[in-house]
């Protein structure tokens, strides 16, 4: 019976069951060890009273993660990156775009919450639920192919294997 290791010393086999995503996040969280983490936010928008009183909506820390990729890897969760954001003052300017006036905006909602001027901050994120992946065959990026974890990595729909996708953009960081 042949042996099924890969490259990296990992059994290819924990890469065919959906379960194993866990698995992999966990040694992708132990490579990852001094790797810089990016801040996670999370919109607050004001109640009608407050907001009558003044209050704006903000953007306020909601934890950090690692970003590999099109992932956030947190220390228990995972998420899909959404919008990723460096926080600013707010400041009259002129904008050549409804688009940049309403991202302007978003970054001064970051400072308003408590983020320090160019911190980045990744915001409209996404949960991934590893326990619906491994029931429902996928849950957000990530989906079952023909026994293997994958990855959606671009809009169009190139996918690879998770396993290969989280070694190869770790390889990639700054340590």
């Amino acid at each position: 019976m042949a042996e099924n290791r890969m490259s990296d010393g990992s059994d290819d086999r924990a890469a065919a069951d959906p379960a194993s995503a866990a698995a992999l996040f966990d040694r992708a969280r132990q490579r990852l060890g001094r790797a810089p983490r990016e801040h996670l936010g999370r919109l607050i928008v004001p109640g009608a009273l407050r907001a009558a009183m003044g209050a704006r909506p903000r953007v306020v820390p909601d934890g950090r993660a690692w970003r590999v990729g099109t992932l956030l890897i947190g220390d228990t969760a995972v998420h899909e990156v959404g919008d990723v954001l460096r926080a600013s003052e707010e400041r009259r300017r002129g904008f050549t775009s409804d688009a940049a006036r309403r991202r302007a905006e978003a970054e001064a909602m970051c400072v308003r919450g408590g983020f320090e001027p160019g911190t980045v901050v990744n915001v409209d994120h996404t949960g991934i639920d590893l326990s619906a992946l491994a029931a429902e065959g996928a849950s957000g990026p990530l989906s079952v192919r023909d026994g293997t974890v994958v990855i959606r990595w671009t809009s169009s729909g190139a996918v690879m294997p998770l396993e290969a996708y989280l070694r190869e953009k770790i390889d990639m960081l700054p340590t």
